[in-house]
């Protein structure tokens, strides 16, 4: 009994209509004082009120079945992505209801403001749909859904705690991933930036011998197929399958910048994401490393059907660490697991060139034995404050900073070229689209 009372006033609430029922009541109280025409209108006031009160506790509190909520997340959130929450109701109550909602969502947001107002008929079912945009890999926790239901007489609340808590795991942005490869299928990449690239000279990979038909090129004919059947015959190629495509993904300290929200770590295992699945497309074999102050994670490059998700599960585990790369490890380890030719696509940032020369002589060593395309970062800030005109001294002085950092970029282009490497330098919201146009360029220039 002790416990049914204590659950009855934990979850009853007063509502604001029986605030101001009640400053009513005291107001009337204080001016039958000096009004005696008032008379016993105050306690008549008063006793209407306790009354209404008890018929909303019985409305509120009679009824076997009240409301049903049901919160929809999904098994798993998309990082950086707007990810869909929905939160279906009914209304059993035999009256309309006020609803007031708050969703318990993971601390990792920061929000406090999911609360949601809305009226339900008898028997009415509504959906609550709100968005979520995670910033970070990792488990998130939610908790229950608290709902405030109120009858048409708004003068209490009863609270209803529903639902159980429930961690969800938060990956690499693998809705991205799902729009590329729909965009793929409906030969819609164009429309997110994707060049169409234009193959410049013939595959050296054999596909078949076919007749030949209008549009085909003539220094493909094949003469002794020709002869032997009498019509024109010619051979046809396909692009080179099977090639290994590495994704390397620096964790140090330099990929902890963050921007807009995420770090350039997140940016760079999205892109590492959507391009394995692009190359898995184009029959190529995706592979990872990652690297920090020693080897991380090593998936070899395969094209069996579940190596993109293993690739996504050693991503979603991944963290920046704080000390600096160990760029002798990863030659030994590229060294170690690359067995042929193939294409290393090196995720980091440099914001100096000092930082670039501590690492070019491992760079130009990888780049003996492999095509390396090196992929780092514009510094936005940077280039937004070298744009801004100066105003005063102090302006002029922030603008030449901005711009020497800026000049410095492009002096790292000029150093990797010079010895060979390929280069990238691209703003963090671009990475995806420009890192995916380079290597379909690679590929259409065979350069692997």
């Amino acid at each position: 009994m002790k416990q049914l009372f204590k659950k009855f006033y934990t979850d009853l609430f007063l509502g604001k209509r029986l605030f101001i029922a009640l400053g009513l009541s005291v107001a009337l109280f204080l001016f039958s004082f000096f009004l005696s025409f008032l008379g016993d209108l105050p306690y008549f006031f008063f006793g209407a009120l306790l009354v209404l009160i008890i018929i909303d506790l019985a409305l509120l509190y009679r009824s076997q079945k009240t409301v049903f909520l049901r919160r929809e997340v999904p098994d798993r959130l998309s990082n950086g992505d707007e990810n869909e929450i929905k939160i279906y109701l009914e209304n059993f109550y035999p009256f309309e209801i006020n609803i007031g909602i708050i969703d318990e969502i993971p601390f990792q947001f920061q929000k406090r403001d999911i609360w949601f107002d809305t009226k339900l008929s008898p028997r009415e079912q509504k959906t609550i749909t709100y968005n979520l945009r995670p910033t970070k890999r990792g488990e998130y926790e939610f908790g229950i859904s608290r709902l405030y239901v109120q009858s048409p007489l708004g003068l209490i609340s009863r609270r209803f705690n529903i639902g159980a808590e429930k961690m969800v795991p938060v990956y690499p942005s693998f809705l991205k991933l799902r729009q590329y490869e729909l965009m793929a299928i409906s030969n819609r990449l164009t429309d997110i930036g994707i060049k169409k690239m234009r193959r410049i000279g013939h595959s050296m990979e054999f596909d078949q011998v076919k007749n030949y038909v209008a549009g085909d090129d003539y220094r493909t004919v094949n003469w002794k197929a020709t002869a032997r059947k009498g019509d024109l015959m010619v051979n046809s190629y396909t692009d080179e399958k099977a090639q290994h495509i590495y994704c390397i993904i620096d964790k140090s300290r330099a990929m902890k910048m963050p921007f807009e929200g995420l770090s350039l770590l997140d940016y760079a295992i999205n892109a590492s994401l959507i391009l394995s699945s692009v190359a898995l497309v184009k029959q190529d074999k995706a592979g990872l490393i990652t690297i920090a102050q020693k080897t991380g994670s090593i998936v070899p490059a395969d094209r069996r059907p579940t190596q993109l998700n293993k690739i996504m599960e050693v991503l979603y585990k991944e963290k920046t660490r704080y000390l600096e790369t160990d760029m002798e490890a990863l030659y030994i380890s590229v060294r170690a697991t690359l067995k042929q030719r193939s294409l290393v696509v090196f995720f980091t940032n440099f914001e100096s060139m000092s930082a670039l020369e501590r690492q070019l002589p491992f760079l130009k060593r990888i780049a003996k034995f492999h095509l390396l395309l090196v992929v780092f970062f514009e510094n936005t800030t940077l280039k937004t404050l070298s744009e801004e005109p100066a105003k005063d001294v102090e302006g002029i002085y922030i603008k030449t900073i901005a711009e020497k950092f800026a000049f410095e970029k492009k002096l790292m282009i000029k150093e990797l070229t010079k010895h060979g490497i390929l280069s990238l330098l691209t703003t963090p919201q671009n990475l995806t689209v420009n890192v995916v146009n380079r290597y379909l360029a690679i590929k259409a220039k065979q350069q692997i």
